[in-house]
């Protein structure tokens, strides 16, 4: 599956045709998606150690170097493909800065099986209630965050990696579905489900989803 918008098509028909002055403006146009991927992947601990633009910089020139081998043969859209390369970017930034291997866990997926780095909890959970909140609020924020911390954490890791993609990477439902090779339907559902699963955990009057 390799649909593409079609100002994404038109730019990589310009670039397979050899005109290479249009790539900058092609992947500039993914910037803010990447950006957002990374918010939610980068381990805690390098936050203030690792800058996504640089993150990004080194995932644009691999795609650079390898552009003309993916135009040869897509198995993906383009922008699943710029995707996997800054996440594989990420997995060698945590093992190279912490000397782990980073847990996958959407194993199941078909364009990058076992290779890409698991959505963080606790980032995932400081988006979800990052609102301002006025400082005599602080505590009773930090108590709902450390909850919605632990509802994700005892999630099934695809059921949180569905949350991550759709609620803060903001992937379409066909983006999801191709990344875990199942359909466009059943990618909306294990969303939904997994949605309310949270809102089951958190409880009753949704407060913990208004910040």
């Amino acid at each position: 599956m390799t649909c593409n918008s079609s100002e994404t098509t038109r730019l990589l028909e310009q670039v397979a045709a050899g005109d290479q002055q249009v790539l900058e403006t092609l992947l500039a146009g993914h910037r803010q998606r990447l950006r957002r991927m990374i918010a939610v992947r980068l381990d805690q601990r390098l936050r203030k150690r690792i800058d996504p633009s640089d993150v990004i910089q080194e995932a644009y020139l691999e795609a650079s170097i390898r552009l003309m081998s993916y135009l040869r043969s897509p198995t993906m859209p383009f922008f699943l493909w710029l995707r996997f390369l800054t996440s594989q970017k990420l997995v060698t930034l945590h093992r190279h800065h912490l000397g782990v291997r980073m847990r996958a866990a959407n194993q199941e997926a078909t364009c990058h099986p076992g290779t890409f780095p698991e959505a963080s909890s606790v980032a995932m959970a400081a988006q979800f209630l990052d609102h301002g909140t006025r400082p005599s609020e602080a505590a009773i924020r930090a108590e709902r965050k450390e909850r919605v911390r632990r509802a994700l954490d005892d999630m099934a890791p695809l059921d949180r990696e569905v949350l991550a993609m759709r609620h803060f990477e903001q992937l379409s439902r066909l983006e999801i579905a191709t990344v875990l090779g199942v359909s466009e339907a059943a990618a909306g559902k294990r969303y939904i489900r997994a949605l309310e699963k949270l809102k089951q955990v958190l409880n009753p009057s949704g407060s913990d989803w208004e910040g």
